[in-house]
């Protein structure tokens, strides 16, 4: 990640933001993305979920939680807390994948491109290989009859 600058904090604890992309392609569905609040704010939820701080948090909270006696065992509030935690960690997930999706997306139309073009610059190679063989062809035969006149 030689494009990010690194904040104290980042190291090891809270996970630095993704570098900017180095295709063109990606870098206009970065800043597409970035045009969306709702995007942002999922992007920030899913960096810090997928973060140790992530679960140094949870260690500390459920600890805390245990200790202090917040609630009696079987500790039911604790547990519908975490089970929707479950839930909104699960979407972010899967918005996280549907965003890797499209990223993927975005470079595989690019390649696309460049495989049409490509395709395009070899038919022009291929077309300009047989005039300059038939310009050949075309020299060769003009100069071998002068050839066999000299003999």
């Amino acid at each position: 990640m030689a494009n990010t600058t690194e904040h104290p904090v980042h190291r090891g604890f809270v996970p630095p933001k993704l570098p900017k992309p180095l295709s063109p392609a990606l870098a206009k569905h970065a800043e597409a993305r970035a045009a969306s609040v709702q995007n942002r704010i999922a992007d920030v939820i899913t960096r810090f979920a997928g973060s140790i701080a992530f679960v140094y948090f949870h260690i500390i909270w459920f600890a805390v939680w245990i200790i202090l006696g917040i609630e009696g065992y079987p500790f039911g509030l604790l547990t519908m807390i975490v089970s929707l935690e479950a839930i909104f960690l699960s979407t972010f997930v899967m918005i996280s994948q549907n965003r890797a999706d499209f990223k993927r997306q975005a470079a595989a139309d690019q390649q696309w491109k460049m495989v049409q073009e490509e395709d395009q610059q070899n038919k022009q190679l291929i077309e300009l290989s047989n005039q300059i063989l038939e310009l050949t062809k075309a020299v060769h035969a003009f100069t071998r009859p002068a050839q066999s006149v000299k003999q």
